[in-house]
């Protein structure tokens, strides 16, 4: 390929592959929401702790549906910018999720090592999607430098 083929393709904006796969995205984090809050309505006597527990939930549904529609609605290069986005959303999603765990282990007085397995594995592909993420797009920019650098210099 020459340098220009290979600049074409990395300033393409997503695919038609990439927007669905976004768009359904988005719709399952709605639809989440959506089912959640609805249980949660036609639940008046919920315990406090399963009402923060639904409005945590509802609210990382609505964090990917905004992220699948911020994807979806990108008409320039994204350069592996979604991939790094949806990685620090995992990471946070883990975050939020393990300290729930650790109130819950704390009220109940009581470690559950299969919790504890659960909250380490997600948190080891969380970080490994981050980084994975990171690298990537570093890997695209610098591609781009080198042969925008390359090409002006001609």
């Amino acid at each position: 390929m020459t340098p220009e083929e290979v600049l074409a393709r990395i300033e393409a904006p997503l695919s038609l592959r990439k927007r669905v796969g976004y768009l359904i995205l988005a719709l399952a984090g709605l639809t989440g929401s959506a089912l959640i809050g609805l249980l949660w309505a036609t639940e008046p006597g919920l315990p406090p702790r399963t009402k923060v527990a639904f409005a945590v939930l509802m609210t990382i549904g609505l964090c990917w549906a905004a992220f699948g529609g911020w994807a979806v609605t990108r008409r320039m290069p994204l350069l592996a910018r979604d991939r790094v986005v949806a990685g620090w959303l995992g990471v946070a999603a883990w975050v939020v999720f393990t300290l729930g765990a650790l109130v819950i282990t704390t009220l109940r007085h009581k470690l559950e090592p299969s919790l504890l397995g659960i909250v380490l594995t997600l948190g080891v592909l969380a970080a490994v999607n981050l980084r994975a993420a990171r690298r990537a797009r570093s890997a695209l920019v610098r591609r781009k430098a080198e042969l925008t650098g390359r090409n002006s210099g001609q």
